[in-house]
This record gives structure tokens, sequence and C-alpha cells, in this order.
């Protein structure tokens, strides 16, 4: 079979989603609701996406974005990664990050602060590398994921977005071709 992105895409209308100045609390409970209301035969959601007043996508908040968020929130170094431009080894880096990392406290503690900081503070507005279009070619689109070393893509129509390819399903859809064909090779 012959896809495009659109056949691939999760529409927005399934994925979890919060208006912007939303908490990363709330945020965080949006992609847990979706997480219960997932179809669980398919991968599960890894992202929140972040709307603006007009229903339009502005942004999306990973899980790796909101460990972030909890990490700088119970921090005093910022903006420590820019210091490897300067010539600071990652070790070094690492070692600083490590100094003032919260140690002996509890879950609840580490996340009680970070809840209430607002999701445009994490969020990551997607870059072009990170759009493609409805209409685009799968290989277009593994092109994309591969060469920018991303786990899902932004899928555009006209000027808005409309829903998000994941990596995993274009790998569940190579994967399956891949199985028709050596079902063919062997016939």
């Amino acid at each position: 079979m012959e896809y495009i992105v659109k056949d691939l895409m999760v529409p927005i209308s399934e994925y979890a989603t919060v208006p912007e100045g939303s908490t990363l609390y709330q945020a965080v409970d949006a992609l847990e609701k979706a997480q219960e209301e997932f179809d669980y035969t398919k991968y599960r959601h890894r992202a929140v996406l972040v709307m603006n007043k007009n229903k339009r996508v502005v942004g999306k908040l990973s899980q790796n974005d909101v460990l972030r968020a909890i990490i700088s929130g119970n921090t005093h170094v910022e903006g420590l990664e820019e210091a490897a431009q300067f010539g600071f080894s990652p070790a070094f880096i690492a070692s600083v990050h490590e100094q003032y990392r919260p140690k002996g406290r509890s879950l609840n503690e580490i996340c009680s602060g970070p809840a209430n900081m607002k999701v445009e503070d994490f969020m990551k507005t997607p870059s072009a590398g990170e759009l493609i279009a409805a209409d685009a070619s799968l290989d277009k689109a593994i092109f994309q994921l591969s060469k920018g070393n991303y786990l899902s893509l932004m899928v555009m129509q006209d000027k808005d977005i409309i829903g998000i390819l994941r990596m995993t399903d274009v790998f569940a859809a190579i994967f399956h071709a891949m199985r028709e064909n050596e079902k063919i090779a062997k016939t």
C-alpha cells in the first residue's frame, strides 16, 4: 500500500491538548486523561499539544520537557547547557548539574513547585524541520524523521497543524510492509 502522511497521522482531535496559559500540572493531567481513553491497540501519546485562543497548535510539551521543567524548577542553574559553546566539557556541565540536583527530597516535594509553572515556559514550538504536508509521501516523512532525529512531525494542511505523525506509526507501517515483502518473496 502506498501511504501518504495523512493516512498515518493522529488527528489533533485524538491528541491531548491544553490552552496557552495552562499550568504544567494541567498539561500532565491532560496527558494522563488521554492515556486512560486511548485505544491500547495503538502506541500511547507522549506529548501534549498547546493551543492558542484560535484553537491553533502553537507548541508541544513532551514527557521529556516535563522532566526538564521539574529539574529546572528545583535547581539554581539555568542556561548551563550553553556553557558548552565556551569550551566546557559535557562532563563538567553534568557535574555542575549533579551538584545542584535536589537530593533527599520526595517525589511530592520535587513536583510541588513546578506544577504551577506555565506550559509556555517549557513547550517547544515546531521548527521548519518538524513540519510536513498532509499529502507528503511516506519516504519524505521517513527522511525528515531520521535526519532531524525527531520522534514526531506536525502535519500541515494549508497553514494549520491538523495532526501528528509519530515515528512509532511510521515504523509500524514499515514493519508491515517488510512482512508483506517477506511473504511475497517466500511464495
